[in-house]
């Protein structure tokens, strides 16, 4: 197994992870065939889930032990509800959707399970459950925003989902990520997560949060389709 406990974890988990950052979902954005329905529907429910994104960094807070895992825990808190919430908001106003409207969404079942999984994995355990539930979103996005940029089959000109490709593969969501993969690997050493990964007692519960998360984001993609036929 790799040294990486994130490269591991995706190496323990390939359908779910290839299901998540390969979905078609992710292909319809690369190719601008998404249709707008779903894109918006999408984009509401993924300002409620930045609220309890939010909500999952804040008892990152609480179960730090080091003042380096309290800090950056803290400045993810801050990041989330103190910019990305409302860029996010204007990102929203841009297709039709006004912070009223993101209000006053109903929360998506998809939504709903994917949030309270990861709320409970930091509940019920401890800093590195919390950490491997959270990063098939940050770490997911990253590798699907540098994915699409890269691919010279990915259509930016004149792609309507060319601001959203080029946000999670731009610079500043890239360096982010890398802070949460480099927490990742720090804090699981720090609780004996080194060498044989897989004879760790730790191990198959990681996997299982992370393959579970995986297939959570999947649902969520899922979710974003379903407006298609709802809008049919």
């Amino acid at each position: 197994m790799p040294d990486s406990v994130y490269e591991a974890l995706k190496g323990g988990a390939p359908e779910a992870w290839r299901g998540y950052v390969a979905h078609p979902f992710v292909r319809a954005l690369a190719d601008g065939s998404l249709p707008e329905a779903c894109f918006r529907h999408y984009l509401g429910q993924d300002y409620l889930f930045l609220l309890h994104y939010s909500r999952a960094w804040a008892l990152a807070v609480v179960k730090s032990t080091e003042v380096e895992d309290l800090r950056q825990a803290a400045a993810a808190v801050d990041l989330l509800l103190n910019h990305e919430l409302d860029l996010h908001v204007k990102y929203c106003a841009g297709w039709g959707l006004g912070e009223q409207d993101l209000k006053a969404l109903p929360e998506a079942d998809a939504n709903r399970l994917y949030t309270r999984f990861v709320m409970d994995a930091g509940l019920t355990g401890d800093l590195l459950d919390l950490l491997v539930a959270l990063i098939p979103c940050s770490l997911g996005y990253a590798e699907i925003g540098r994915r699409l940029l890269a691919d010279p089959a990915t259509r930016l000109d004149g792609n309507p989902y060319r601001d959203w490709i080029e946000m999670y593969g731009g610079a500043e969501f890239q360096d982010g990520a890398e802070m949460s993969r480099r927490q990742l690997e720090r804090v699981a050493a720090g609780r004996g997560l080194v060498g044989d990964l897989a004879g760790n007692p730790r191990w198959p519960q990681l996997l299982g949060l992370f393959e579970t998360a995986c297939c959570l984001e999947i649902g969520f993609w899922d979710m974003g389709l379903s407006a298609a036929e709802a809008a049919g």
